[in-house]
């Protein structure tokens, strides 16, 4: 098992990626603390976690609260002894905020610059030091296709999650903390379908990108996986677009 007495910790983590998220590093012998801002979908996540025999723990966590993420951050090490695996999942995203900057209200972009961006920071400096004591670990942050075509403000706060990616590489290299990124496409999520029109997504698969079928959570699973074991010990700082070929530039 490749994460076996690691412990995983990953925002975001009661529904969708980040759910999936801890249900594969479990399988693979980590412990994953299921921290997000709501607690009970966090706890129906632990329990179906633990129907598989994977040790979960939940702590309710608002990334974009300092304060919070320090507190749960300090229970995880009470509860699971350190951190290994940081996945910064957690974010705002869909139609409501992936508008012009013109269209949303200054609270909403101050909300998903707040989450998306500030996030990213608070969590990776919290667990820092924890992942340091251990001798290093795994930073993942999970970006957006969105944030290589920018063209709004969802597109500007995933574009500043690669950013922080290139910036935290270089600065907690030194730590043996490897931090890297994952840019999904579109990905057939419950979210995802519920949200967008069948029309955009068959037009998005078919005429926009290469690889011509709808992504899957598996998808982006299995570059998780990969990224952040020690198969990827000598990859830091890149941004692995998992977007069946969309868009591709040099």
């Amino acid at each position: 098992m490749r994460f076996q007495e690691k412990v995983a910790f990953i925002t975001g983590g009661a529904i969708g990626f980040g759910r999936a998220f801890a249900q594969a590093l479990g399988r693979e012998g980590a412990t994953v603390v299921i921290a997000d801002i709501d607690e009970d979908q966090a706890q129906e996540t632990v329990k179906a976690l633990a129907a598989e025999s994977i040790r979960a723990v939940a702590v309710h966590c608002d990334v974009a609260d300092e304060a919070h993420v320090d507190e749960a951050v300090a229970k995880t090490l009470d509860q699971c002894g350190g951190i290994d695996v940081l996945i910064n999942n957690a974010g705002k995203h869909l139609t409501k905020y992936n508008q012009p900057f013109g269209t949303l209200s200054r609270n909403d972009i101050r909300a998903l610059f707040d989450v998306n961006i500030m996030g990213v920071i608070n969590c990776s400096i919290a667990c820092r030091e924890t992942m340091r004591a251990r001798g290093g670990g795994a930073i993942l942050n999970i970006s957006s296709i969105a944030g290589h075509m920018v063209t709004n403000a969802y597109g500007v706060s995933k574009l500043a999650v690669r950013g922080l990616t290139i910036a935290f590489a270089h600065e907690f290299a030194a730590d043996a903390i490897r931090v890297n990124a994952i840019s999904p496409g579109l990905v057939a999520t419950e979210n995802a379908v519920a949200d967008l029109p069948e029309a955009m997504i068959s037009d998005f698969r078919d005429r926009l990108q290469l690889v011509h079928r709808t992504g899957s959570m598996d998808d982006i699973v299995a570059a998780m996986l990969y990224l952040c074991s020690s198969e990827a010990s000598f990859v830091t700082g890149e941004t692995l677009r998992v977007s069946g070929g969309y868009p591709l530039s040099i």
